[in-house]
């Protein structure tokens, strides 16, 4: 702790200590400057960057296609595998495709995600509630485990 000092001083103070003069707080009046060797202190906050970046968990968009004629086991088989994407951290796009005359028979499939919903409610939460695109409708689920 130098206190205020002249920028010249305290480059020269800076030069016989061997090290950098860096400006820490540009706009406070008057700027702060601190004393140290700047090629370490870039070294370090690009170590803290790199273990921010290690720790950080990505959120992957796993994707489930259904039918609304889909049968018992295949339905369970594809509640099985979203409820283990939930599970994992990862947001599950629930897609429903209509093929020919399927199209007017749109409530069975409204039906069978809102079911879908219900037994994954207890390890997701619906970010999208189905909405109907073209010849599909599209719901998302986000887990409420946060990892």
């Amino acid at each position: 702790m130098q206190g205020v000092v002249k920028t010249q001083d305290a480059l020269k103070i800076a030069k016989e200590a061997g090290l950098d003069l860096v400006e820490i707080s540009p706009n406070a009046s008057p700027p702060v400057c601190k004393i140290l060797d700047y090629g370490k202190h870039k070294y370090e906050q690009q170590k803290k960057a790199l273990e921010a970046r290690k720790n950080q968990k990505t959120v992957d968009v796993k994707e489930v296609r259904i039918r609304p004629a889909i049968g018992e086991h295949d339905y369970n088989v594809k509640i099985r595998n979203a409820r283990r994407f939930l599970e994992n951290g990862d947001k599950v796009k629930v897609t429903m495709r209509f093929r020919g005359r399927e199209m007017a028979h749109q409530n069975i499939g409204m039906d069978l995600l809102t079911r879908m919903q219900e037994e994954l409610a207890d390890v997701g939460k619906v970010d999208l509630y189905p909405k109907k695109e073209g010849r599909q409708i599209i719901m998302v689920l986000s887990s409420e485990i946060s990892k």
